[in-house]
Formats: structure tokens, C-alpha cells, sequence
């Protein structure tokens, strides 16, 4: 899907008014959106990239879309996520795991070991994880998603509903919405720390907010890809585990059948050590090399995302490293303020597998339906 783009001119301050404002065109956003389009509500999706899929991003090479984003989703244990990739006509395949791993020491000696399968099971989408973005943006009007509109203020109406304004906040905004429901499809720190609510949230809604670190954020992946698959030739499944780095954590990042083949990873190193890509980049590939052999220092293309250096991800306080999933819920138990009027909606407010593609399905759902739309 097209979506529309932000007009030229940046002085009409004609507001639009529409039934739902959807905060954010990630996961969770246009799932919502989806959602809402079984309806007769209108409504906006209104994101800040010139793209949907938020921390979603799938750069495709040779027809294969490399995860730099989420890459799994576990059938067993996230119904909803299974349900809809079915519902959707999409296919998962199972992450391969067939052969020994490998363990990196701090000092750089390399050992086999046998491994067995993650549990769950871990599955991948075919078309990369945006192909789910993709498909739900099917039903979404083209007029109906806003590229390159930042929101930094949201006001409480008098009369009920609110007024969302976009630009920046040090700036007078160049767009205004008005509806009678707003859905915060967006991490929760990011909102705390970007948009001005008036009236102004209580102090411990927005330390609970702030608090709420969003996943991915201090995160950077990379993904190698190659046109043989000589790891698996050598007994390897492609899962390593490095304590020396750059690269804590190895997986197989390959397509579901045939080439290209990849080897994707985590950078272990803090954000902060993380400025210079092209050096980085040799040293993953010097590491990729010790562990699998020659052949994996020349590898067909490479991708890189620093979601730390995302600012419509991450915020200042999400450079420090996240080393295991925190424990997600609604912002201080609130799923909504202003009596209704704002839902929150991103994966880290859900009740249930928050940070996870599941979450941000739970969290949309509930946003849908205590917002008076029909889920």
C-alpha cells in the first residue's frame, strides 16, 4: 500500500476530523487500523516514518526479506499471531536448528556443542515478518495513513474527544486531527518523551511510562547473506553464542527453501561502543569468520539496523543494554486515561506476552474494543 504523504505546504492549519486517530503505523497500529476497517468509523493512522512496520523492517535482497526486526513468532504459545498469519493466507516455517552450535569463549576459542531445539518451537514468516504488515495494510484506505506526521501534542477537548497536533514540539505544529478516541499505538517511554499531553498526565502515569523500556530499542541486528549454506555442509545448525563479541547471538537466517542463506545476529556491544558501523561491520565478519570458516568473511550483501539510533524507536534512556525480556503491562495498570478518550495500544502496554508481535496484537484488540469499535 501507498500511503499519503505530508503536503508541501506546511502552513494549513485546517483541522480533520475523524472518528479514531491511530498513533503510529507499527505492528500494533495497523493492526487497529485493520481492525477499525470492518467498521463504518473513520479514521487516521498517523506515523512519523516515510513506512509502516515501526521496529518491523525487512530490506529484501534477491526476493528473501532479512529480518532486522522481529524474525520469530512461537505458534504453541501465541495463538493470536498463528491465527492471523493463517487468517491471512500467509506461511511460517520453523527455524533451523538441524546440527551442532558453536560456543565463543572471552577469548576467542571456539568449541561445538550439541544443541537442541528452542522451546517453544520458534517459526519465521515467509516474506520476512513486514509481509504481515503488508497484508494488513490491504484493507487500509491509502488516504487513510500519514507518512512523515510526528505527533507531539494531544489535548483533552472540553466537550470530549481530543485534538492531536504533528510537527515538532519546539515548533508550531503544521497539521491538526480531531476525534473522539485517540489509540497510543507506540512505546510508552517514546510517548512520555515526545508528545505533550495537556492536560498534563499525572506524575506517576508518566514515571510508570518512562519506566517502561522499549524493547528492541538498545538493540542492533545484522543479518549476513550467502549464496551456499556451508555452516549447515560442516554439521552446523548456525547458532552460536559468543562472550568475546561483536556478536552475542547467532542464528540461521535463511530463506525457507533454497538460497539465499543467512547468518543473523545481536551486537552484545552497548550502544555507546556502537558509532562506527563500517568498523563494526569488519569485526562481525573477522568473528563470522573464526566460527564458521572462511566463506562467511564474503557474504553476498549484509544489512544493519542500531535501533538505538532510531528516533522514533528509542529514546535517551534506552541506551543501555536489555539483556533479558523485562515484564511488561499497562503503563501504572491504566490502559486508557482521559475517561476513555486515549487507549494505549503498543506490544509493552499489553496484559499478556507484552514486547513480543503477540502483545502488540493483545494491546491493539483491547484498544479496539474499549474504544467502542468491533474487534
Amino acid at each position: 500500500m501507498t500511503a499519503a504523504n505530508p503536503g508541501e505546504n506546511r502552513s494549513v492549519q485546517r483541522v480533520q476530523s475523524v472518528d479514531t486517530i491511530i498513533v503510529g503505523g507499527g505492528l500494533s497500529g495497523i493492526y487497529a487500523a485493520h481492525l477499525l476497517s470492518r467498521s463504518d468509523r473513520s479514521y487516521v493512522v498517523l506515523e512519523a516514518r516515510d513506512r509502516l512496520g515501526g521496529r518491523i523492517l525487512c530490506p529484501e535482497h534477491q526476493g528473501y526479506f532479512t529480518d532486522l526486526g522481529p524474525s520469530w513468532y512461537w505458534p504453541e504459545v501465541h495463538p493470536k499471531m498463528a491465527h492471523l498469519i493463517q487468517a491471512l493466507g500467509l506461511q511460517g516455517y520453523r527455524q533451523f536448528e538441524e546440527g551442532l552450535g558453536c560456543f565463543q569463549r572471552g577469548s576467542g576459542a571456539i568449541q561445538t556443542v550439541s544443541t537442541r531445539d528452542m522451546e517453544p518451537l520458534c517459526w519465521r514468516l515467509s516474506g520476512g515478518m513486514m509481509a504481515l504488515v503488508t497484508r494488513l495494510s490491504e484493507d487500509v484506505p491509502r488516504d487513510a495513513v500519514r507518512f512523515g506526521h510526528p505527533v507531539c501534542r494531544i489535548e483533552k477537548n472540553a466537550l470530549g474527544g481530543a485534538r492531536v497536533s504533528v510537527g515538532a514540539l519546539e515548533e508550531e505544529p503544521w497539521a491538526r486531527f480531531s476525534a473522539s478516541t485517540v489509540i497510543l499505538a507506540l512505546p510508552p517511554r517514546l510517548a512520555a518523551a515526545t508528545i505533550l499531553f495537556e492536560p498534563e498526565l499525572s506524575h506517576d502515569l508518566t514515571q510508570a511510562m518512562l519506566r517502561i523500556g522499549t524493547w528492541m530499542a538498545g538493540h542492533a541486528k545484522f543479518y549476513a547473506l550467502y549464496e551456499e549454506p556451508f555452516w549447515r555442509q560442516a554439521g552446523l545448525s548456525g547458532q552460536a553464542f559468543s562472550q568475546r563479541g561483536p556478536l552475542s547471538e547467532i542464528h540461521d537466517g535463511s530463506n525457507r527453501n533454497g538460497g539465499p542463506y543467512g547468518l543473523t545476529g545481536f551486537v552484545g556491544l552497548p550502544a555507546v561502543q556502537r558509532s562506527n558501523q563500517q568498523r563494526l561491520t569488519e569485526e562481525i565478519l573477522d568473528q563470522l569468520e573464526a566460527i564458521y570458516g572462511k566463506p562467511a568473511a564474503q557474504p553476498t550483501i549484509c544489512f544493519y539496523r542500531d535501533w538505538a539510533r532510531e528516533r522514533f524507536t528509542a529514546t535517551q534512556f534506552d541506551q543501555p543494554p536489555v539483556y533479558e525480556h523485562p515484564f511488561y503491562e499497562p503503563p501504572s495498570g491504566q490502559t486508557s486515561i482521559w475517561d476513555g478518550v486515549v487507549h494505549f495500544a503498543g506490544t509493552e502496554t499489553a496484559d499478556e506476552h507484552g514486547g513480543y508481535l503477540e502483545g502488540a496484537l493483545t494491546a491493539a484488540e483491547r484498544a479496539i474494543i474499549n474504544s467502542g469499535g468491533r474487534e
